[in-house]
């Protein structure tokens, strides 16, 4: 089983054409019907049905996740959860972040997922600062694949920019100092 430091990495690219994945995650608004940037990427790239199999789900609260088929995308599943707005720090957006990462990681335990691909959650049109969502990201998934027996083979984060990669990239090497 391979460690946390060797699972979690980030990258520079586009989240809907990967090599293959089990899952590709989204960052979804509540609604779950498509929106702009990476929702509204993935919605246009998986095709009309993940729309269709959406409009069954009822939506998703804020820090949950749902999981729907892959249809058009090079992988099995979707993922999809909601992050939170950034209001200044101080209204429990690190928690909620927090908790679509788990939220996504325990549905990837219980549907057989072992390869992920994610964006960077809450840090497009919910304008959370991207360095600090980073190390919230980072020490959640790391925290959790120390406290499970899972054996995940690859969390990869899929950054749009440079800037996102160098956060995700910075905050990687920060929690494996």
């Amino acid at each position: 089983m391979k460690s946390a430091k060797e699972i979690i990495c980030a990258e520079q690219g586009n989240i809907v054409a990967p090599d293959y994945v089990d899952a590709i995650v989204n960052a979804a608004n509540e609604s779950l019907l498509g929106g702009g940037g990476v929702d509204g990427a993935i919605h246009y790239a998986a095709g009309p049905e993940l729309l269709k199999e959406c409009r069954t789900l009822n939506g998703c609260k804020m820090g949950e996740a749902k999981i729907t088929g892959a249809y058009n995308l090079n992988a099995r599943h979707i993922i999809h959860t909601v992050g939170p707005r950034w209001h200044g720090g101080n209204h429990g957006e690190a928690e909620l972040l927090a908790s679509c990462y788990k939220s996504v990681l325990q549905l990837a335990t219980e549907y057989d997922i072992h390869t992920l691909r994610l964006p960077s959650l809450s840090t497009g049109a919910f304008g959370y600062p991207v360095a600090e969502a980073a190390k919230v990201a980072v020490k959640t998934v790391a925290d959790f694949l120390q406290e499970t027996t899972y054996d995940f083979t690859e969390i990869k984060w899929m950054c749009f920019d440079k800037q996102t990669l160098i956060a995700y990239t910075r905050a990687v090497s920060d929690y494996f100092k």
